[in-house]
């Protein structure tokens, strides 16, 4: 009777995983661009990331830093962006919702005008008796337009 139970647990669990897996997630093509081009982005991503390293994102300094909203096409698009990587950091239990380094871990071309930027951001762990660090792993979408590169956020 055990052993029943057990192969038909075991059974349930294989076709949980298999039900639960949907196969390999195919990461979108990448596409090779002129190395002007994407020097040109390296520097603003880089730009961009590296100013957040260290900084509180629940302060009124940072939420109207000039520079950071230059970033962004329009101040809308960067209000979406501000709120969801805050809301980020805190649900990742950022220490004052402040990344003490950020490092681009992967930039990505998916055609010559839209590129897909993985980072990292690390901290210190904020939750009462967790010493320690805590990551983050995101994913922004640039895209080129008027010959400049800008973040595009997802929706909310």
């Amino acid at each position: 009777m055990i052993a029943a139970r057990s192969r038909w647990l075991a059974w349930g669990l294989l076709w949980v995983a298999a039900c639960a897996s949907g196969g390999p997630a195919e990461a979108p093509p990448r596409v090779e661009v002129d190395p002007r081009v994407e020097a040109r982005l390296q520097r603003r991503v880089d730009g961009f990331y590296l100013r957040l390293a260290h900084r509180r994102f629940n302060t009124v300094e940072t939420y109207n830093d000039r520079i950071m909203r230059e970033h962004f096409r329009d101040v809308n698009l960067f209000l979406d962006y501000y709120a969801d990587l805050a809301q980020a950091l805190a649900d990742a239990h950022f220490e004052k919702r402040r990344p003490r380094g950020v490092e681009i871990v992967e930039l990505a071309f998916e055609s010559a005008d839209v590129a897909r930027v993985s980072v990292r951001f690390r901290g210190d762990d904020n939750r009462p008796l967790r010493p320690g660090r805590v990551e983050l792993l995101r994913e922004d979408r640039w895209i080129q337009e008027d010959g400049s590169w800008w973040i595009q956020p997802g929706k909310l």
